[in-house]
């Protein structure tokens, strides 16, 4: 098993991550989606679809007072996370379950979450060249997984008021927004993300909460690189600790 895998480190190693030589692989977009989560002591996060675990990880480490639960359908991916997580001596803060989300209930996770975060599959199963690799297909595409399938487990497992934190597709943001609402989840904030401050969206950080009052805010982009291939201060700032 060691040969397939890499390991990358966060903060300055004390974090490592296993994951995939050569099947899907996390990418900044996890780390955008991590970075916006800032939940208090005791509150419990729902990461769906958490592939190595690398969302959990991140998030566990800056807030160890919080309860971290990872779902991830494809087992030989949810057996990494929960390596992972044993790796980094976080058992006592983070659980990663093998399931389908489709069938996951609130006792799991001693009742309904505070927050639920996700980087769902962008394309539908039928739409544009599906990726030769399976771990990479099923987390591209909507293979196994839909979109509706995550909105919906979101509102079931959410708490009334609770957070839902997804990084998606533009191309996609009015369905995006209709299986919200329909879901009772109210979108409250947009932030597209730009590679270079002049190159097209190609994704964005979508927050929505559950029953909450409607009123969409757009913030500022986010951009990944300066003109010389750098982080952007912004980003540079999200592989810092805290």
């Amino acid at each position: 098993m060691q040969d397939r895998l890499t390991q990358d480190t966060f903060f300055n190693g004390k974090v490592t991550v296993k994951q995939e030589r050569m099947g899907y692989r996390f990418s900044i977009d996890a780390v955008i989606l991590a970075h916006r989560v800032r939940p208090k002591p005791g509150e419990r996060v729902v990461d769906l679809g958490t592939g190595c675990g690398i969302v959990p990880l991140i998030i566990g480490f800056r807030y160890p007072e919080i309860q971290m639960f990872g779902i991830e359908i494809q087992k030989e991916m949810a057996d990494i996370a929960d390596n992972n997580v044993r790796d980094n001596g976080m058992e006592r803060n983070i659980r990663i379950f093998c399931r389908d989300i489709r069938n996951i209930k609130t006792a799991m996770f001693q009742g309904p979450v505070d927050i639920v975060v996700s980087n769902p599959p962008f394309h539908k199963a039928a739409s544009g060249r599906v990726n030769p690799n399976r771990q990479r297909a099923v987390a591209r595409h909507e293979i196994r997984v839909t979109l509706i399938d995550v909105i919906k487990a979101a509102g079931d497992l959410l708490k009334r008021t609770g957070l839902f934190v997804l990084v998606y597709t533009p191309e996609r943001l009015p369905e995006l927004v209709q299986h919200m609402k329909s879901c009772r989840i109210e979108p409250k904030n947009v932030r597209f993300i730009h590679s270079m401050e002049k190159s097209e969206s190609k994704l964005m950080l979508v927050e929505g909460v559950k029953q909450g009052k409607p009123g969409l805010k757009v913030g500022p982009p986010i951009v990944i690189y300066n003109e010389d291939g750098t982080y952007t201060e912004e980003v540079e700032a999200m592989f810092l600790p805290s």
